[in-house]
């Protein structure tokens, strides 16, 4: 069975690859969800991430949006000291301006799905690599998207984070054309 190279250093990324990466994201807690991993993640590998995504869940009240945009400085403090998280200052205080920047979008478009769905028009970029070394860090759509991103307010979500970001919910197929999972989630498509 072919895979991505990436997805097949341990079984944390072939359960992530194979189950997760590229799958076409329609939820908005599941979309809060990887902002939150996503950004955690800037300058660390995602690996690191996915080790402490259950302490993440954990830590964050399930991802649950409303919950983590009324955390304050207690909570700020509660996280600075969980060792199961990254714990970065400016991070965790993102991630609670986001939550409520992610809110006001929500009551803005209905939701934060269809927001960010609009940037693609309802359908994932579907493009065609046959070698990693094709796959950009960002494009024109991810720089575009974190452009308005930013304006509306969320940090640590630049144009390379907001790229992982829809190559992770599925706005973007990333697979390489000869992975198994390519196929597979063509056909998740709404």
């Amino acid at each position: 069975m072919n895979r991505c190279p990436w997805g097949t250093a341990d079984e944390l990324y072939i359960r992530y690859h194979d189950e997760e990466w590229g799958v076409p994201v329609y939820d908005d807690n599941k979309q809060f969800e990887f902002l939150v991993l996503e950004s955690a993640q800037a300058g660390l590998s995602w690996h690191t991430i996915l080790k402490k995504r259950e302490n993440y869940r954990a830590a964050y009240d399930g991802f649950d949006v409303k919950k983590v945009a009324k955390y304050d400085e207690k909570k700020i403090e509660e996280l600075m000291q969980n060792a199961g998280i990254i714990r970065n200052h400016r991070k965790i205080e993102a991630s609670i301006n986001n939550a409520k920047i992610f809110l006001e979008i929500q009551k803005e478009f209905g939701s934060f799905c269809n927001y960010l769905w609009g940037f693609v028009d309802g359908k994932p970029v579907v493009n065609q690599w046959t070698d990693v070394s094709q796959i950009p860090a960002k494009t024109e759509l991810s720089d575009k998207i974190s452009t308005d991103m930013k304006k509306r307010g969320f940090k640590f979500l630049g144009s390379i984070t907001i790229y992982s970001h829809l190559q992770a919910t599925g706005l973007m197929n990333d697979h390489l054309t000869c992975c198994f999972r390519y196929e597979e989630c063509k056909k998740l498509i709404k």
